[in-house]
């Protein structure tokens, strides 16, 4: 156990060190997943905090770049609390493999079972997920009038509990949920049942559910760069369909780009990650963050 905490308190300090900003920082942060060299996250937050008078430097834990197995994940924990963390992101593959490792659970954390924030505060791990939050303001400005009667989410990990607890929150009458894992799906139906009931519910008839549905969530990370095309055969799109998208990398996913094409109402995945990462900063820096600000700081990052 000491091993691998030396081991991972070495590859973080040599992240740390690498930055142009962690020798002055006064927010250390960061983002643990696994392929994010690409993340435009470091950038909102590190141009928000100089534009509120505060120095941060955000780091990128990246498992793939630094060779780490999932199992050094706790030994990341706790090397970000020897070397000063404030706290960290958590993106895929971690967000459902962080919660046990965790001292404490925001309530909105454990009702969605995912984390996608981690705070440090007095020596204690706290979990929190802004991507809910995030994901609904997203919605609420960019599809604001669309029917919710009875919607189609792809992808039930970590990101797509988050989203399917917001849709939900939104007034979906009726959410139906597709995963490969037809077993992950159908553990997130279980496990918003005390909050939904049979309202929630997982199946495997693409067809039969998308040719009667008033809209549909992409959750999966199939559209992005490294994994693309879309999660359900383009021939089931049709024009009164809403497609909502919460990959940000490209900003135009396959899926965006033939809704669009057939005159469905969309909605990107920059939403999303502005805002979630609106409410991460409030939780890191305990300072207001500014939607439009942030938004000029994503833009910035392209």
């Amino acid at each position: 156990m000491r091993r691998e905490h030396d081991t991972c308190v070495t590859a973080l300090r040599g992240v740390v060190t690498a930055h142009p900003l962690a020798a002055r920082a006064s927010v250390l942060v960061g983002l643990i997943g696994r392929g994010i060299q690409l993340s435009r996250t470091p950038v909102m937050h590190e141009r928000e905090a100089a534009r509120l008078g505060l120095t941060c430097a955000y780091i990128l834990i990246d498992f793939d770049a630094l060779q780490l197995p999932d199992a050094a994940l706790p030994g990341i924990l706790s090397a970000g609390a020897a070397l000063g963390f404030q706290g960290f992101n958590v993106t895929h593959p971690f967000k459902q493999q962080i919660m046990p490792r965790l001292d404490a659970l925001s309530p909105e954390a454990a009702a969605i079972g995912a984390v996608n924030t981690v705070v440090y505060e007095a020596g204690r791990t706290t979990g929190h997920n802004t991507d809910c939050w995030g994901f609904a303001e997203s919605f609420r400005a960019g599809l604001p009038d669309v029917p919710l009667r009875q919607v189609v989410q792809f992808g039930a990990g970590g990101a797509g509990a988050a989203v399917a607890y917001a849709l939900m929150q939104l007034g979906a009458g009726q959410l139906d949920i597709i995963d490969t894992d037809p077993a992950r799906a159908q553990a997130l139906a279980a496990h918003m049942e005390k909050d939904w009931g049979d309202r929630v519910r997982a199946t495997d008839k693409v067809a039969d559910v998308l040719g009667w549905t008033d809209g549909i969530a992409n959750t999966t990370p199939v559209g992005m760069a490294k994994y693309p095309g879309m999660a359900f055969p383009a021939e089931h799109l049709r024009p009164h369909h809403w497609v909502a998208e919460i990959i940000y990398f490209p900003e135009e996913t396959e899926m965006l780009r033939v809704a669009r094409g057939l005159g469905c109402r969309t909605l990107a995945g920059t939403g999303m990650a502005i805002g979630q990462a609106v409410r991460a900063f409030e939780l890191f820096t305990g300072r207001k963050s500014d939607m439009a600000a942030m938004a000029g700081h994503f833009a910035a990052a392209a």
